[in-house]
């Protein structure tokens, strides 16, 4: 498995295990999905443990929970972290992407293909 999570995706993904108050064994659920001109659309939560068939990405203590279909599709990737002014979320970069893109579709503003940006703002809390 070829994903490259960096130390402030790391901090991001940590700190909403702890405070996601799921127990010990906790983990940071990502569900990536094909969508918009950069390549993706994505949604996270926090679960007590990983679902079955899901792939377990462990970097030091951190669990990173993610179905099959997402495991493939974020082959080769590289998970960051902004948090600026202009935008504050997970970041996910394809060193394979070509081209340049201005729809905006997926990430408002950008028009970098190789990047897609998921807003913290657009978290979602689910029901227990």
């Amino acid at each position: 498995m070829d994903i490259t999570i960096t130390p402030k995706a790391e901090s991001f993904m940590r700190r909403m295990v702890r405070f996601g108050n799921a127990g010990a064994n906790a983990g940071f659920r990502l569900i990536v999905s094909p969508g918009g001109c950069s390549g993706l659309s994505a949604e996270f939560s926090v679960e007590a443990s990983p679902q079955f068939g899901d792939y377990v990405v462990e970097q030091d203590d951190l669990k990173v929970f993610l179905p099959q279909a997402c495991r493939e599709l974020l082959e080769g990737y590289t998970i960051d972290f902004a948090d600026t002014m202009m935008e504050t979320g997970l970041k996910f970069f394809n060193p394979n992407a070509r081209g340049v893109c201005g729809c905006g579709t997926s990430t408002p503003g950008n028009t970098d293909p190789t990047v897609a940006t998921v807003n913290v703002a657009s978290i979602v809390r689910r029901p227990s």
